[in-house]
């Protein structure tokens, strides 16, 4: 009996399965690189240019194109004391925050059982309300006529006799505001050690602060490295702290931006301040990152 053979229909054939996944793979990142071009490469190329504008003769608050890179020389030298200063308080909170966060995280992750996920809701819950809800209920807590300040002056601890309008109540709302972002990286990286690794240091007769030195403190290290980053970052390039919790004494680089870019209009200079602060964080953060050897985060 004959059989059928087949016939081929000519065109064009399916790709290949590997060919397909890689297609797959490129249409999935198009909308993150998308959103990345327009809203960060872009205003980025944007600012940079904003930077190098010259003003327009006769026209106060108007720039040109140009190429003016004394912008950046201006910048510094009328705004460095700011610059600084931002730089320091952000290193204190960020240390405040890394003392605080780290016993906390520890808690939750080791020692929490049934409260855990209650404890985690309780450290993002403030959250939920605004950043400068949460910074306005500062300025009521460190008032002169508070009981921290009445506390305080009663150690003779405060030189000025008060908290609010000072460095301090700055480096607090810092430490406060972004305390979160500290402790949920810790909490991630202590949760994924495994008990029995501390308990194989009890077991090897070594003290719980040797225990701590040796395994769980080097284990945790990613999550010291990523809660330090997310914490130092905004906090350097904050200013509703400053601005609503110190003096013009206590502003820091981001208040020299708003005042240029709002009040003043120097649109230059505000883009110079930027970019200068841009560049020093990331300079800072890498070698941050090279000398805690955690490269694997970033």
């Amino acid at each position: 009996m004959a059989h059928a053979i087949p016939t081929v229909v000519s065109g064009s054939a399916a790709p290949p399965p590997a060919q397909r996944r890689s297609r797959t793979g490129y249409i999935l990142l198009f909308p993150g690189i998308a959103w990345l071009l327009v809203f960060f490469a872009i205003p980025l190329v944007t600012l940079f240019a904003t930077s190098l504008q010259v003003p327009v003769p006769g026209k106060p608050g108007y720039f040109e194109p140009g190429l003016q890179f004394s912008n950046y020389a201006t910048a510094m030298s009328e705004y460095w004391p700011q610059f600084v200063r931002s730089l320091v308080y952000a290193g204190i909170a960020t240390a405040l925050a890394l003392v605080i966060a780290y016993p906390l995280a520890y808690f939750i992750a080791m020692k929490a059982g049934a409260w855990r996920s209650f404890l985690l809701v309780l450290v993002v819950a403030p959250m939920f309300a605004s950043f400068l809800l949460r910074t306005y209920a500062w300025k009521t807590i460190l008032a002169d006529d508070g009981w921290i300040t009445s506390t305080l002056n009663s150690l003779h601890l405060l030189p000025d006799h008060r908290v609010l309008n000072t460095g301090i109540a700055v480096v607090a709302g810092l430490t406060y505001n972004f305390l979160p972002f500290m402790i949920l990286p810790l909490y991630a990286s202590l949760s994924k050690i495994d008990p029995r690794l501390i308990e194989a240091g009890g077991d090897l007769y070594a003290s719980p602060i040797w225990t701590f030195a040796k395994v769980t403190w080097p284990l945790s290290l990613p999550g010291v490295v990523a809660g330090t980053l997310l914490t130092f970052i905004p906090a350097t390039g904050d200013y509703i702290n400053a601005q609503l919790l110190g003096s013009t004494k206590d502003h820091m680089i981001g208040n020299a931006i708003q005042i240029n870019f709002i009040q003043f209009r120097d649109y230059p200079v505000a883009s110079a301040l930027s970019f200068v602060l841009m560049a020093a964080i990331l300079i800072l953060v890498f070698s941050y990152i090279r000398k805690s050897g955690t490269e694997e985060i970033v």
